[in-house]
């Protein structure tokens, strides 16, 4: 077999030329058909690296296997069973060797059935591109509707692709895969599509004994694209892939030189730096025989490789603040899971008094999808799971029919008055079922005024039975896109035809069958056991023979299997999707505006979605309840809490309204406000700040003051308050510090929101303020640096492949504030204070100033925690804010950035920082 492959080696090297993408004119000579064509060769794409020099995306050599439509056949169905059977053959012999073919098709294979691996508006444009048109309103109603089944049907009919029946669903998913890439390129002759790429040396050598069999197919030698510490780096790097034509277009008319099968940057740096990076085709003038193959080279052109692009980012730096992140969402995790089955908050509760039950836990598992509960009815599935399953099912089955039966009862339930249960299947059934993709409800429809609108969705005093029968009878259900025997129907057999539609889907819906999981596990009928022993039947974690006997015979219980595997990050606070999961931080040079570090956990594998994309993990990763794809370091945004207090200072400060000295007298109680907005310390104890100056209401967070601050801004007791006033001046500061623009940073970043109501409360990070990580970041480091706003960037230079340099970078700067020394001590004055006051920083050795912020999303999720703040405070290196997500205290924000500074300033050793482990909850709490 070697031998073979070697011998064949040379000769594709000769046959094969860069086949890849081909334009030209063709035209006969004699019978030989020599045809004359214009061959691209691509280029090879820039490299990224980080500042230091380390590889971040890299590119490797690879085959691939394609197909080209160069046969001639005598009919069009001759054609189309000849394309068939050759990618069938094809197909066979890449997984015969453990290879995968290419699955970038908008439709999955799931359950039994077809289903749609995009929604919204990319699902529409998918809808559309496959049924031929420009623009998504072309399509017609029955076409804009259709189900992926339906889809599926269309495309293997004769109309299309002509696929037997007599192939399996995936095999037929996997041949309209490839068929349609071919469409594509419009059938183009000589036109190379991917079949598998990567593929193995086997695959090569058996593709390579079958090429005169195999109509059209060839192994070519490509470049793929490759990431590494993919995780770390994902939401900065991006990922490539094939264009769109609506991206095709745009690159075009900004000057490129783009052609349809053109690799192109799709997110992150790859997209903002895409032609620095493409490079410069070259091509080939060649003369090809009716086969394809190579007789002559007329002329050559080599092409030219992209440049190297250097970032700001610190590799080190970024992999070691994700992995810290990890580690204290682990240990918050950890503190609060409780060994109960739910959480019911008292009357006087808050939002840190909310704990994580661990059938939460438990249920989480299968809620994230970390054990797939499609694998149960799957025909290898194992005892276990095949005794889960029957468990389900028979719940299923019983949930349906009491579902039914309340939906037909003579006197149905109030929602009100329905089990915790019954109340999330109802909800269920109109927000998924019924306004899902099918638009049964349709909401456009709905007047959301109308008082039985109201009485279901608010009060919450009627049935559903009763809503959908208003529904019906005001117009806002359409059952014209189902099987309902007759256009003309009556409220009542309209209400019948729903109740049908609701049966049939919730008996096939996976989604609401994992909703039952949840009931199963607290009425133990699925008990925490065998949770734990199916992570291990499913691969989620190594198989451990002695752990495996302990859970069996129960002398190691659930609960505390369940907090040892996330105290040793085998089970990860991504994979739970529980509150806290999710963190951002980003880390600049407040002396340059360069980022050093932009994180955002959790993270994913660019590497799947990058060359061709893996469309079921591009699902996967848009079902995670932990929104991988989502940044939490630039697209996140919530209110900034007492981090905007700084903001409100130099205001204060600036429009003479109050001096560093003038004392004032905090009472807890902010009377001049409408609602009297109260204290932190109040709130707590019943107790006040007293006498304060400035520098002490920024240490001890005094809310009071800031109340005091605002409501001066506003006018007072001097013009008379004025909320509008307020909420002006606060902008005009707040812009100062950059707060009311994106911040410059070459990626996705969601624009700010200045609080537009309540001057009081705003003057407290309260109201409507809305801002990322970064946005925050820039504005700590405007603090650390005395008045410089700079637009953040994320480059530092541009080379050719032999490293000399074609372009330097440098942030610009945004903003020169013009306030007073005085001021600037004032408010760092107070921030050194508030981090000497804080725990996490006790022992550092390291001089450091801060703020804390509080956040609250409401009394039914835990707050979310803020840090910002700059290191050293005489002479400050590094600017650095931190969020975490739901994550209770703002000191837990600070323990975080204590690691991170331990870190970057070599203060512990590093196997002391970066244990690989869950990190000891603070017990610290601080309020601001």
């Amino acid at each position: 077999m070697l031998l073979i492959f070697l011998t064949f080696s040379g000769i594709l090297l000769a046959r094969i030329f860069y086949l890849q993408i081909i334009r030209g004119e063709e035209y006969a000579e004699d019978f030989t058909m020599q045809i004359r064509k214009e061959v691209n060769i691509p280029s090879t794409r820039g490299r990224i690296y980080d500042r230091n020099g380390e590889v971040l995306a890299d590119n490797v050599l690879s085959y691939s296997v394609t197909i080209e439509d160069n046969g001639t056949y005598q009919t069009s169905q001759q054609r189309q069973e000849t394309l068939n059977n050759t990618i069938a053959q094809v197909i066979e012999i890449v997984e015969s060797h453990g290879d995968s073919v290419v699955s970038d098709f908008g439709i999955l294979y799931e359950n039994g059935e077809y289903v749609y691996s995009q929604s919204g508006t990319a699902l529409n444009r998918f809808k559309a591109d496959v049924y031929g048109y420009a623009t998504i309103d072309e399509m017609s109603p029955e076409e804009h509707t259709s189900t992926a089944e339906e889809m599926m049907t269309y495309l293997c009919s004769d109309e299309r692709y002509n696929i037997s029946e007599d192939y399996t669903p995936e095999e037929r998913l996997k041949l309209v895969t490839v068929r349609y890439a071919m469409s594509q390129n419009n059938y183009q002759r000589y036109v190379a599509t991917t079949i598998a790429e990567n593929v193995s040396d086997e695959t090569v050598a058996e593709i390579t004994e079958n090429l005169d069999s195999l109509q059209g197919v060839n192994i070519s030698q490509s470049t793929l694209r490759v990431y590494s510490d993919a995780e770390y780096f994902a939401s900065i790097i991006g990922y490539i892939g094939r264009a769109s034509q609506e991206e095709l277009e745009t690159l075009n008319e900004d000057g490129g030189d783009y052609e349809l099968n053109d690799i192109v940057g799709k997110a992150g740096i790859e997209q903002y730096m895409e032609k620095e990076l493409q490079g410069t085709r070259g091509y080939q003038i060649i003369y090809v025989d009716s086969m394809g193959n190579v007789l002559e080279v007329e002329e050559e052109v080599q092409p030219e490789s992209g440049s190297d692009v250097y970032l700001t980012i610190d590799k080190d730096l970024q992999i070691a603040v994700y992995d810290i992140i990890e580690q204290r969402l682990a240990g918050i995790l950890v503190s609060k899971i409780r060994n109960m089955k739910e959480y019911t908050a008292g009357p006087n509760s808050s939002a840190s008094d909310i704990v994580i039950p661990i059938y939460d836990v438990y249920y989480a598992l299968i809620d994230n999808h970390v054990i797939d509960a499609a694998d149960f009815s799957a025909a290898d599935a194992s005892e276990l799971e095949q005794s889960v399953y029957q468990r389900m099912q028979s719940r299923l089955e019983t949930m349906i029919g009491q579902i039914m039966s309340e939906l037909r009862s003579d006197n149905p339930t109030a929602y009100q008055d329905l089990s915790r249960e019954m109340k999330n299947y109802m909800s269920y059934i109109v927000s998924d079922v019924l306004m899902g993709d099918a638009n049964i409800l349709v909401s456009s429809a709905i007047d959301r005024e109308d008082p039985t609108y109201l009485a279901w969705t608010r009060d919450e005093v009627i049935s559903l039975k009763e809503y959908l029968e208003y529904a019906i009878s005001m117009n806002w259900v359409d059952v014209s896109g189902l099987d309902a025997g007759s256009s003309y129907l009556s409220s009542d057999e309209i209400y019948n035809v729903v109740l049908d539609y609701i049966s049939t889907e919730l008996s096939n819906d996976v989604d609401f069958q994992n909703m039952l999981y949840k009931y199963l596990l607290l009425d133990d009928v699925v008990s925490g056991k065998e949770i734990c022993l199916l992570l291990y039947e499913q691969g989620v974690l190594e198989y451990d023979e002695e752990t495996i006997r302990r859970l069996e015979n129960n002398t190691y219980t659930a609960y505390n299997f369940m907090i040892d595997k996330i105290s040793s990050l085998e089970i990860t606070p991504a994979q739970l999707a529980l509150e806290p999961c999710s963190a951002g931080c980003v880390i600049v040079d407040p002396n340059t505006g360069d980022v050093l570090a932009n994180v955002s956990y959790p993270g994913y594998d660019n590497n799947r979605l990058t060359n061709t994309m893996d469309s079921a993990y591009y699902a996967e990763l848009n079902q995670d309840n932990a929104s991988p794809l989502y940044s939490r370091a630039t697209q996140e945004q919530t209110a900034p809490g007492s981090t905007f207090k700084p903001v409100v200072a130099a205001a204060a400060l600036e429009e003479g309204v109050v001096s560093s000295s003038e004392i004032i007298h905090a009472t807890g109680v902010f009377t001049e406000a409408y609602g009297s907005p109260t204290c932190w310390i109040y709130n707590q104890y019943h107790g006040s700040h007293g006498n304060i100056n400035m520098v002490d209401a920024i240490r001890v967070s005094c809310n009071y003051y800031f109340y005091e601050m605002g409501f001066r801004l506003g006018g007072g007791r001097t013009t008379g308050y004025s909320s509008e006033r307020a909420l002006a001046i606060l902008a005009e500061y707040a812009a100062e510090f950059g707060l009311d623009a994106t911040t410059g940073i070459e990626i996705p970043e969601n624009d700010p929101h200045l609080s537009d109501t309540d001057g009081i409360r705003s003057s407290i990070g309260q109201g409507t303020h809305l801002f990322s990580v970064s946005q925050l970041t820039r504005y700590a480091a405007t603090i650390a640096n005395r008045g410089t706003a700079y637009n953040l960037t994320l480059l530092d230079k541009l080379t050719d492949s032999e490293g000399n340099t074609i372009e330097e970078y440098s942030a610009s700067v945004y903003n020169e504030m013009d306030i007073a020394d005085s001021t600037w001590n004032v408010i760092q004055e107070g921030m050194h204070e508030v981090a000497l006051d804080t725990d996490a920083f006790a022992d550092l050795n390291l001089s450091i100033a801060g703020k804390t912020g509080t956040a609250q999303q409401s009394t039914s999720h835990p707050n979310h925690a803020l840090f910002m703040g700059y290191a050293p405070y005489e002479n400050p290196e590094i600017a650095i804010t931190i969020r975490i997500a739901n994550g209770y205290t703002s000191a837990n924000a600070a323990t975080m950035a204590a690691d991170i500074f331990k870190y970057y300033f070599g203060l512990a050793e590093e196997d002391e920082i970066l244990t690989g482990t869950a990190s000891e909850a603070t017990t610290e709490v601080i309020n601001d």
